[in-house]
């Protein structure tokens, strides 16, 4: 035992697992929001294009970046993620 947690507990390999996950799924979101924030909204504001009347830059980053990561967010949930028990086993505690 290390810090009172058991580590062959196979449910910890699970959660760290995920918190990679989730990890990688923020990396995902800035990137994607850094990329289209500063690089489409680089330009002078003379020379932006607007989408439903936001600029191209924000309607991407923000709008679009946002449904791409519920997106993204769902099929890691449903594929990648487990159930796992929040209890210890009732056998070792009885």
């Amino acid at each position: 035992m290390k810090h009172g947690i058991d580590e062959k507990d196979p449910r910890f390999t699970i959660a760290y697992r995920e918190a990679w996950i989730g990890v990688i799924l923020v990396i995902i979101n800035f990137v994607w929001w850094y990329g289209f924030a500063y690089g489409l909204g680089s330009s002078p504001v003379e020379e932006y294009s607007f989408i439903f009347g936001l600029p191209a830059w924000f309607f991407f980053s923000c709008v679009v970046g946002f449904i791409v990561m519920i997106i993204l967010v769902i099929f890691a949930v449903k594929y990648f993620f487990k159930e796992v028990p929040f209890e210890d086993d009732l056998e070792e505690n009885e």
